[in-house]
């Protein structure tokens, strides 16, 4: 698939828009991390089109605690692919994570 031709304005606005999104799920990730969001809240949110983006593993590795090898066991416990993100998590996917990690 060839990329779109994007006016200098177009492709200023993708960047802008990108970048705003970028700065969004940063906030999420540090509220997390902080202790101003709860785990569920956060999978809550997965209906927002930014925070929806946002992958599993990067969130479980944002927790206290867990970095790339313990997210990745996690995931491969509670059989999450490791491109799945946040809108993209099942029912049963999203009870198992809570109880593993809330």
């Amino acid at each position: 698939m060839a990329i779109p031709k994007l006016t200098e304005a177009e492709r200023k606005a993708a960047l802008k828009k990108a970048k705003e999104a970028r700065i969004k799920r940063a906030k999420v990730r540090e509220k997390l991390k902080t202790g101003k969001l709860t785990l569920a809240q956060v999978i809550d949110m997965k209906d927002d089109p930014v925070v929806g983006r946002m992958k599993v593993s990067t969130l479980i590795e944002t927790l206290p605690g867990y970095g790339k090898a313990k997210s990745e066991k996690i995931m491969n416990e509670l059989q999450i692919a490791e491109s799945r993100r946040l809108r993209g998590l099942g029912e049963r996917q999203k009870a198992a994570l809570l109880e593993r990690l809330g």
